[in-house]
């Protein structure tokens, strides 16, 4: 059986105050429905429309999310309800049936750093998460339409992104009580009944991206979009490291025909995986990270670790095709010193 519940308040949202001041995170008249059938979910969400974009905020919950550790909860934002899909109770029939939603191109995801959700999609259930709109990505590319720079390894979090009172303005302190609960105790998604806790947690991570979607829309221009829509579907690929070059993959978006008229010709960006022999990450990384850092300084290029969620043995780097080259040059240079 299913359970509903609703989060009350005194009313929406209030708006941010005007000196950029914070305020705690408000509870909102939503309702917050726990799904462990999939009749219970939107139809428009289970069978997407090819004439009408569905927008919803998403999210994934679990044990050290990535191809390893299991996912337990997927968060479905709608305008005024949540839904949060147990795949605990739910198993894999229900995760499957949201399958065509995940890979649709005619439903929008809201996300906020997309890598390892796809990751835990693509290896746990075989799902290829497609057409994201990853706030973090955005957020930077607002950054950049705006003349600032981003310093290697710069990675806004979610909480400092709702605390943006250009995007919503709001502290987040129950997300870092969250945290410390998950490092006492890693199984905490897991256990059923959810708690009310885990209730909240769980609807807070998604309930507040439609507004942060709405509020990065009004900002993004033509151009920001394009790069918004391609690194989003390369950052979806990301750690999903497949044997056929992502051959059964969603293809990438193409450059719009209006940019094109325009003149618009973006350098060509891509994926690409380095292999680094066992026990050498370490020779790339350099001490204290000084290694690493160095490379991403001088690369106008994303280079990421597969870490101690995997694939450890791999460095992936996304960006325009000479960056990515001139990256990769450099880190096969200092693996040749190894041998």
């Amino acid at each position: 059986m299913s359970s509903e519940t609703v989060a009350t308040g005194s009313g929406p949202p209030p708006s941010p105050p005007p000196s950029g001041g914070k305020i705690p995170l408000p509870d909102s008249n939503v309702v917050i429905h726990i799904v462990d059938h999939a009749s219970q979910l939107p139809p428009e969400f289970l069978n997407p429309s090819t004439e009408k974009q569905l927008v919803i905020g998403f999210d994934c919950e679990g044990i050290d999310l990535s191809r390893q550790g299991a996912l337990c909860i997927m968060q479905l934002a709608f305008p005024n309800a949540v839904y949060l899909v147990d795949a605990v109770q739910g198993g894999e029939a229900l995760v499957q049936a949201c399958k065509p939603a995940l890979e649709s191109s005619h439903v929008i995801k809201v996300i906020h750093d997309c890598k390892r959700d796809s990751e835990a999609l693509f290896f746990q259930f075989g799902i290829k998460l497609h057409n994201v709109f990853d706030t973090q990505i955005a957020y930077y590319l607002i950054e950049e339409q705006e003349g600032k720079k981003r310093a290697p390894d710069d990675y806004i979090s979610f909480v400092s992104l709702l605390a943006d009172p250009r995007y919503y303005g709001a502290s987040y302190p129950e997300k870092e009580e969250v945290r410390f609960l998950l490092r006492q105790d890693p199984n905490f998604w897991t256990y059923r009944p959810m708690s009310d806790m885990m209730i909240r947690a769980a609807s807070d991570d998604v309930r507040f991206l439609l507004q942060v979607y709405r509020k990065m829309m009004e900002k993004l221009n033509g151009k920001s979009l394009w790069h918004l829509a391609l690194r989003g579907t390369l950052y979806c690929r990301c750690f999903c490291v497949t044997d056929n070059d992502y051959a059964d993959w969603p293809s990438l978006p193409l450059l719009s025909d209006k940019l094109a008229a325009e003149g618009y010709a973006p350098e060509k960006e891509i994926l690409s995986v380095l292999d680094v022999p066992p026990g050498k990450m370490g020779r790339i990384i350099g001490r204290r990270g000084v290694a690493i850092k160095s490379v991403k300084e001088c690369c106008n290029a994303e280079i990421l670790l597969g870490g101690d969620k995997g694939p450890p043995d791999k460095v992936f780097i996304i960006g325009p095709v000479n960056e990515v080259r001139k990256a990769e040059a450099i880190l096969r240079g200092k693996l040749m010193d190894i041998y």
